[in-house]
């Protein structure tokens, strides 16, 4: 039995249904490409939550393919912002409660701001953190979007 995270709590609390995965935990590598051959899936079904900060927005959270790179100018355009730039690792813990590597875009500290790749709409689910290394979250993209109240933008 995998034991529950509070990202998966969450959506049994919204009653969206998503497929809980766990895998071994490299604790030297932790890119969407390991995580994708650790769990047999193809990597640009793992989504990366990324964390932002903006000049409007104090924080702000885009949810991209983890193979692609997030394009600063579009999300800033995306979310209003005039700029924005990524939240500085040491920052993550004390803004969202996550670590690197088990960075969820469900269940942070705050309701951040959040957008995501509108790519995600063409498929049938994506992966994403369930909030704790070694653990990924299947789930639908809009029902992702609803349990986090996103927007779907062309980020990359």
């Amino acid at each position: 039995m995998i034991p529950k995270t509070n990202a998966a709590r969450i959506l049994d609390g919204l009653n969206i249904s998503y497929e809980l995965r766990a895998y071994q935990v490299d604790p030297d590598h932790q890119n969407a490409q390991e995580v994708a051959e650790a769990i047999g899936v193809a990597p640009e079904k793992i989504y990366k939550t990324l964390v932002l900060k903006g000049q409007k927005d104090p924080y702000l959270v885009a949810v991209i393919p983890g193979n692609a790179h997030l394009d600063l100018k579009k999300i800033a355009r995306a979310s209003n912002n005039k700029s924005c730039e990524m939240l500085a690792m040491k920052d993550l813990q004390a803004v969202t409660g996550y670590i690197r590597g088990g960075c969820s875009p469900i269940g942070m500290k705050k309701i951040f701001p959040t957008y995501i790749e509108e790519l995600a709409i063409l498929e049938d689910s994506i992966i994403i953190s369930a909030g704790k290394k070694g653990f990924q979250i299947v789930i639908e993209p809009t029902d992702l979007a609803k349990s986090i109240n996103a927007n779907f933008n062309d980020l990359v």
